[in-house]
């Protein structure tokens, strides 16, 4: 009797992060890694090319922003402050918006293979990781070239790129899972990244419109993604940079950006792992 009525009991599908903590981390650095080697297969130049697409759009803006604008007179350093925006800004968006339709370009992997889900959109995040990394070695050379001598501040580069880390990975499982069953979720989040490019100062910084417009300087740094590359650009480039306390008007109002970031992971999180042992059925 209890065999008979053991089989009415639901089977519950694969979990987000599976029961062996190792064996996910395992398969999050396999795929991310099968993943980077795959794109640049069979091109000539290689890893280069992860490099051109930030330089040809902070070569572009480069030439609005100094030639045409002229935002550039009001801060020190600010082509320097463009590239690393545009760096930050480029893992940000190829890791929400690769992560978004990642569950459903492994269909035939999800549906045939028990494993933690988490770890489709988790590679994607950290394929846009290694990308970061070659992107911010052109920064440092443009930051030395530039005549920016080394300082200590440089040392809280790492946790502000944790931070944004943290940030995205929130989204990535909020976004991969509702794709599976909302469709429209992609067409929403590429309008949503194109407004978050420009309210969060890629290439403007609070300097440059706290002058005419400081409610709205202080209200960019607001934003998650603005109160980490204002920070960023004070950290690598100097005083010539506000904190992203300065900006957002001090340290009271600076938790809305971390609150927000705590908020949209945890939610990210809770709402993946609820829905992974649906994934494959919905797919």
């Amino acid at each position: 009797m209890s065999a008979v009525a053991g089989l009415g009991k639901p089977i519950k599908g694969p979990s987000a992060l599976g029961s062996d903590r190792r064996r996910f981390w395992q398969l999050t650095r396999a795929l991310a890694v099968t993943d980077f080697k795959l794109r640049f297969f069979g091109s000539a130049l290689g890893y280069l090319w992860q490099l051109m697409r930030p330089l040809m759009l902070f070569g572009v803006l480069l030439l609005v922003f100094t030639k045409v604008a002229r935002f550039g007179d009001a801060v020190p350093h600010y082509a320097e402050g463009l590239l690393l925006g545009i760096v930050l800004f480029t893992f940000f968006s190829e890791s929400t918006g690769g992560a978004v339709m990642s569950l459903v370009n492994r269909e035939p992997l999800v549906r045939k293979i028990e494993f933690p889900r988490l770890a489709v959109p988790m590679s994607v995040v950290l394929q846009s990781t290694f990308n970061l990394a070659l992107n911010m070695v052109a920064v440092l050379v443009f930051v030395l070239a530039s005549g920016v001598t080394i300082r200590w501040t440089w040392l809280e580069l790492p946790l502000i790129i944790v931070a944004m880390g943290i940030l995205a990975t929130g989204l990535s499982m909020l976004l991969s899972a509702a794709f599976v069953r909302y469709r429209d979720v992609s067409p929403i989040w590429d309008v949503v990244t194109q407004v978050l490019f420009y309210a969060s100062g890629v290439f403007f910084s609070f300097e440059t419109i706290s002058a005419d417009h400081k409610n709205l300087a202080n209200l960019m740094a607001l934003n998650p993604i603005g109160a980490l590359l204002q920070q960023a650009r004070h950290a690598m480039l100097g005083p010539g940079y506000a904190t992203a306390t300065t900006a957002a008007g001090g340290w009271g109002w600076l938790m809305i950006p971390i609150a927000i970031s705590v908020v949209l992971f945890v939610v990210g999180f809770v709402y993946f792992d609820r829905q992974a042992p649906r994934i494959a059925e919905e797919l």
